[in-house]
């Protein structure tokens, strides 16, 4: 792998700390500062709003100025995020924190384009790998980010002022990462327009794209959706522990990102077909074993289940979108693309704790098989109208 795809990793790695930093510290923080407690996980929901407001207008500004331009401004705005995040800390203000992560989350719709800047700078035979390596990042940055908003935490009103200003630096750190060793070759709007080639709709006729995105979309959602409702489902229903609850999500998020160290080399040795298969299929066993009982084992099999089901979903997803587009139409349908991901996967979280109160768990879980059956019909009309060979 070049050098520039190391570089994505490393900065994913420091980049991507914003989403799990929000997630640990935002309820808890929403809880002490929000008016009332139903507003306490807002600042959590914001942070995937912001990103699904962000991905249009990030991905024009790549087609216009280049991709590296645009990672570092992604940078400084994180790095804004984290320091409006500070000083709403410092006066105690709910809707200074829910401002920090809305911009947070579009700080983060600029981190979810490093996989295809990574796939842009490998031949086309090792996209897959590269964009697997990219992931990797997430991995590293799940630990990260909570250990961040932990730094001098002592239970008073202003006691995450410290963990938002290291992640401000950690953001400023990932600018001079993108800085010293991300090479785009000054790829602007002649490689990559935000208005040239063919229509959408022209786009949009083919049924690789939708096989593309339904296998990243529906794998996103499904495992928002259900991790999302895993620790109320196993503290408040089942009678497990916080710390049990903790661990099950701690191995979930392993689960997603460490099939990256060979999902690249799977792309080439199963193809992309035979990924999406393995990916629905690890979904269904997570559905089997999450209806089957609610015991430790039976919540931990099940979300490791999904975050393998997830990272073979989405890296082929990701991997066979750019057999959909032209050079000079990729930002315009990677950013269609982003913004129905993370417009499910901001549903799906947003859903799941009123789904959890009204359905209970399996209803939860139960609601998953009608997408997959979905995915595995536009994936049977995707193989009926395309030739044999094999996909790469």
């Amino acid at each position: 792998m070049p050098l520039s795809v190391w570089t994505l990793v490393v900065a994913q790695s420091l980049a991507m700390c914003t989403a799990p930093f929000i997630v640990f510290i935002g309820s808890l923080q929403g809880l002490a500062l929000a008016p009332s407690p139903g507003f306490a996980t807002l600042p959590v929901a914001l942070v995937v709003v912001g990103t699904v407001f962000a991905v249009r207008p990030v991905t024009g500004l790549m087609a216009t100025w280049g991709r590296k331009p645009v990672m570092l401004l992604g940078a400084l705005v994180g790095a804004f995020a984290a320091g409006l995040g500070a000083l709403a800390s410092k006066q105690e203000s709910f809707f200074l924190v829910c401002a920090a992560a809305f911009i947070g989350g579009m700080a983060l719709a600029v981190v979810h384009q490093y996989r295809f800047a990574a796939m842009e700078a490998v031949p086309e035979a090792l996209a897959g790998s590269a964009a697997a390596r990219v992931l990797l990042g997430g991995m590293v940055a799940a630990w990260l980010g909570p250990e961040l908003a932990v730094l001098g935490y002592s239970g008073d009103g202003d006691s995450f002022i410290t963990g938002w200003l290291a992640l401000a630096g950690v953001q400023l750190l990932a600018a001079v990462v993108v800085m010293v060793g991300f090479h785009d070759g000054g790829k602007v709007s002649g490689s990559g327009s935000s208005t040239g080639g063919r229509p959408l709709g022209e786009i949009l006729l083919q049924p690789v794209i939708w096989v593309a995105v339904s296998s990243a979309a529906i794998g996103y959602g499904l495992m928002s959706f259900i991790m999302t409702a895993t620790p109320l489902s196993m503290t408040e229903m089942a009678g497990h522990g916080v710390e049990d609850a903790k661990l099950v999500i701690q191995l979930h998020i392993l689960a997603m990102y460490l099939p990256s160290l060979v999902s690249g080399w799977l792309t080439r040795r199963l193809g992309l077909a035979w990924m999406m298969v393995w990916g629905l299929a690890s979904y269904l066993a997570c559905v089997v074993i999450a209806t089957s009982g609610v015991s430790f084992a039976h919540f931990v099999s099940a979300l490791i289940l999904l975050g393998v089901g997830w990272n073979l979903l989405f890296v082929a997803g990701t991997t066979l979108l750019p057999q959909a587009y032209q050079a000079e139409e990729r930002f315009r349908v990677q950013g269609m693309n982003d913004l129905l991901i993370f417009g499910v996967q901001a549903v799906a979280a947003l859903s799941a704790g009123s789904v959890l109160s009204g359905l209970g768990w399996q209803g939860v879980v139960y609601l998953a098989i009608p997408f997959l059956i979905v995915h595995g019909l536009i994936m049977v009309l995707w193989r009926m109208r395309t030739s044999p060979a094999p996909v790469r």
